[in-house]
């Protein structure tokens, strides 16, 4: 059974970090392409930064945000730097069996809040 774990998520004031974490199991972990996205209420979801055969970020987050893996703990880990409101959503961590990272997502978690305020 595949399951993705999130945790890390919280609030914080704008200029803040955070660290979100993904704990992956049911699945061959390094062989997926694993991302961060996010929504925020009214907005539709955004990719935020994935990691497969390569990596990749949006745009509103390149150069404040990193993410990593660990392939040898199954966890997939956003650091958060520099946050502004506009980062207010909640997080998904999601996989893909696609190598590239291209179409969609398989597995999806369950989501964590993430608040930053003035």
């Amino acid at each position: 059974q595949v399951q993705l774990v999130e945790s890390g998520g919280g609030s914080v004031q704008s200029g803040g970090s955070l660290r979100l974490s993904c704990v992956a199991s049911g699945f061959t972990y390094s062989g997926y392409c694993m991302g961060w996205f996010r929504q925020a209420p009214g907005k539709e979801r955004e990719r935020v930064a994935s990691s497969g055969a390569i990596t990749t970020y949006a745009d509103s987050v390149k150069g404040r945000f990193t993410i990593s893996r660990d392939n040898a703990k199954l966890t997939l880990y956003l650091q958060m730097n520099s946050l502004t409101l506009e980062d207010t959503a909640m997080y998904y961590c999601a996989a893909t069996s696609n190598w590239w990272c291209a179409g969609g997502f398989n597995y999806w978690g369950q989501g964590t809040q993430v608040t930053v305020s003035s």
